[in-house]
C-alpha cells in the first residue's frame, strides 16, 4: 500500500496471491436500510465484475438518456472483484427500468425496487468481504495463522491505510495530480493525469500519452481507447478551447479539470491527503494504535474530536472501540497532535514542502479541503479463514470507508492490491 510502511500483527505472513481471478474478491453491500417498495425513486441491486462503479453509472444513465446526477450510490467498489450494491436511479419507476440489464457490460440487476429517497454517498454501514488466497505453502499452517492475526485484528482493531484503489495499481498517479493542484499547478494537474505515461500500462496507451506531451492534442484523442473516458472528456474541452482562442491557457485547464465528474475531480486532493496519511499511520502505528499516548487527539465513531477525557480510563474506551487516536487527512483547518506526535506530524509537511493552507486549493478553491482528523484504525468483524483446495479463503467485515487490503497487508505480509 502506497506509503504504508508499519505492521501491527507479529505473525509471519501466509504470503499468496490474490486476485487471481474477479471472482476470487468478493464484496457486498451492507446498507444502513434497504428500499421500501415505495416512492418517486428506483434502487438496483446490482452484482457486477471487472467494472468500477462510477463507469457503470454513467453507463445507465447514457442508456436511459438522463443525466449522470440522476444517479446515486453509497460507495465506489472494486473494479477487479465481484461486487454487490445498490444504485438509485431518481424519478424513474421500475417498469421503465426493465430492458436495461441486456445493455450493460458484465452487470447483473439483482433486484429493482422503488424507495421514497433517494441513494448518496456514505449511506452504508460497510462492506462484506470474502477473499480468496491463492498459492499459499502449508495450507493447514497457513489457516492457523490467518486466524490467529484475524482474531488480534479483531480485538486492536486494523491499521487504517488508503489502498491502492485510492491511487491507482499500474498507474499510482492520483495522488500527484493532488499535489500538483495544491502546489497551485492546474495545469502541472491536467498534464499529469492526461499526459506522464507509466512502464506498466500498455504500449497503445503510453504513446497516446506521449502524443499529447508532444501537444498532439488530435492525435492523442483520437489513439486513446474508449476505457480512456476521462482523459478523453479533458481533451475535448482542452481543443474546444483551442480552437476559440488559439492558445491554451491557465481558465482552460480549469474548465478541462472542470469537464469530468465531480466525484473523480474532487478525489485528486483527496489521493494526495491519502498518501500523507497513511505515513502518519505509518509511523504511529510503531506505537501501537489501542491505547492512548501524550499529545493524541481522540475521535469517536462519528469522527468527532474528544476534547474532554480522563487519561486512566481513556484506554478502556480505546479497547472498547469507543474512542480512537487519530491522523490527520491534512487540510487548512485540520488541527495536528500534541507534543512528539505533533512534531512527527508536522515532519510530514515539511518534508513535502507544505504549509496547511496550500490546501485551500487557490486556483480551484471547490476542490480544497479543510482537512480532518481520521482514525488511526478500524474495527473488523465476523472474521473467518479457512482451508480450500485452491488455496485460503479469509471473510470479514469493515465499516465504510476502510478497506479490504489493509486486512489482507496483515494476514499476507506483502504489499497487496
Amino acid at each position: 500500500m502506497l506509503n504504508a510502511e508499519t505492521y501491527l500483527t507479529p505473525q509471519k505472513g501466509i504470503g499468496g496471491q490474490i486476485r487471481t481471478k474477479n471472482e476470487d474478491f468478493y464484496v457486498e453491500e451492507i446498507p444502513i436500510t434497504n428500499p421500501s417498495g415505495e416512492g418517486p425513486n428506483t434502487w438496483l441491486w446490482i452484482e457486477k465484475e471487472g467494472r468500477n462503479t462510477l463507469d457503470v453509472v454513467l453507463d445507465i444513465a447514457r442508456e436511459l438518456g438522463i443525466n449522470r446526477k440522476q444517479m446515486g450510490f453509497a460507495g465506489m467498489k472494486d473494479k477487479s472483484a465481484v461486487t454487490r450494491q445498490w444504485i438509485c436511479v431518481s424519478n424513474k419507476n421500475p417498469e421503465e427500468l426493465q430492458e436495461l440489464e441486456d445493455k450493460l457490460h458484465h452487470v447483473k440487476i439483482m433486484d429493482v425496487i422503488p424507495n421514497q429517497k433517494k441513494l448518496r454517498i456514505g449511506q452504508l454501514v460497510g462492506n462484506k468481504f470474502r477473499l480468496m488466497i491463492r498459492g499459499v505453502e502449508d495450507p493447514d499452517s497457513a489457516v492457523q495463522r490467518a486466524e490467529e492475526i484475524l482474531e488480534q485484528l479483531k480485538e486492536r482493531g486494523v491499521p487504517n491505510y488508503y489502498g491502492y484503489q485510492r491511487f491507482g495499481k499500474n498507474r499510482p498517479n492520483t495522488h500527484l495530480v493532488g499535489k500538483a493542484l495544491i502546489k497551485g499547478g492546474v495545469k502541472a494537474a491536467v498534464d499529469r493525469y492526461i499526459g506522464h505515461p507509466y512502464d506498466t500500462e500498455p504500449r497503445h496507451i503510453q504513446e497516446a500519452r506521449m502524443l499529447y506531451e508532444d501537444g498532439e492534442l488530435g492525435e492523442a484523442l483520437e489513439d486513446m481507447p474508449s476505457g480512456m473516458r476521462y482523459e478523453k472528456m479533458m481533451l475535448r474541452m482542452l481543443l474546444k478551447e483551442k480552437k476559440k482562442k488559439q492558445e491554451l491557457d491557465e481558465k482552460s485547464y480549469i474548465l478541462a479539470l472542470k469537464s469530468l465528474p465531480k466525484p473523480l475531480s474532487r478525489m485528486f486532493v483527496h489521493a494526495y491527503q491519502s498518501y500523507l496519511f497513511n505515513r502518519a499511520v505509518s509511523e504511529r502505528t510503531k506505537l501501537g494504535i489501542d491505547q492512548y499516548e501524550d499529545g493524541d487527539i481522540l475521535i469517536d465513531n462519528e469522527e468527532h474530536l474528544i476534547h474532554e477525557f480522563d487519561t486512566e480510563e481513556i484506554d478502556k474506551r480505546i479497547k472498547e472501540f469507543q474512542a480512537h487516536p487519530s491522523a490527520p487527512l491534512f487540510g487548512s483547518k485540520v488541527p495536528l497532535a500534541g507534543g512528539k506526535l505533533g512534531e512527527m506530524e508536522q515532519k510530514i509537511l515539511d518534508e513535502e514542502d507544505l504549509k496547511l493552507e496550500d490546501f485551500m486549493v487557490s486556483k480551484m478553491p471547490k476542490l480544497g479541503s479543510h482537512g480532518i482528523r481520521r482514525s488511526i484504525r478500524f474495527k473488523i468483524w465476523d472474521v473467518s479463514a479457512e482451508k480450500d483446495e485452491d488455496g485460503v479463503i479469509v471473510g470479514f467485515s469493515i465499516p465504510k470507508g476502510s478497506y479490504a487490503t489493509s486486512v489482507l497487508r496483515e494476514v499476507m505480509k506483502k504489499d497487496v492490491y
